[in-house]
């Protein structure tokens, strides 16, 4: 499928721009992105949602979406979980007590604070995240292996730029 990509053209230099033509083709431009995000994050939503179903029955998107932070993360606190997901730490210990039960991940004293318990992914939780890897979270790869080297790059820097607020570099 073609997503048709709309684009917005700068104006001619030296070319009399009225600002409130500007700010409108601004405001446009920013709407066609907000859509743009909005048909991304609902795929994402029912890949995660799809994955957490063979994952374990029953399992909810978001408690999902945590267990593969945590594979990623290597280990992880309550407090650093929900700081990195921006969610309460009510709603993580309960998931990570959901993906404990499930053997998905284990809990163990933070060597360098015996206080601290950290949240690691098991070789079971390991294997079940690989069983789902391909065909619901590897799809990007296959959406973006036509993509030229330099295409992947410039969206990264222009999504991290949006994700913390600041204007991208070149």
């Amino acid at each position: 499928m073609t997503i048709p990509i709309r684009t917005v053209a700068a104006p001619v230099e030296g070319a009399a721009a009225d600002a409130a033509d500007l700010e409108e083709t601004r405001r446009l431009a920013v709407r066609s992105l907000e859509g743009a995000f909005s048909q991304l994050f609902t795929q994402m939503r029912r890949a995660y949602a799809q994955a957490a179903e063979v994952v374990s029955p029953g399992m909810m998107p978001g408690t999902f979406k945590m267990f593969t932070v945590i594979e990623r993360m290597g280990s992880a606190s309550v407090s650093g979980l929900a700081e990195r997901l921006d969610v309460d730490k009510s709603m993580i210990s309960r998931s990570v007590s959901e993906l404990e039960g499930l053997g998905l991940v284990e809990r163990t004293a933070d060597p360098d604070d015996g206080r601290i318990r950290l949240i690691s992914i098991t070789a079971l939780g390991r294997e079940r995240l690989e069983s789902v890897r391909y065909p619901y979270l590897d799809r990007l790869g296959d959406v973006l292996s036509e993509w030229p080297l330099e295409q992947i790059d410039r969206l990264s820097v222009l999504l991290l730029a949006l994700a913390s607020g600041e204007a991208p570099r070149d």
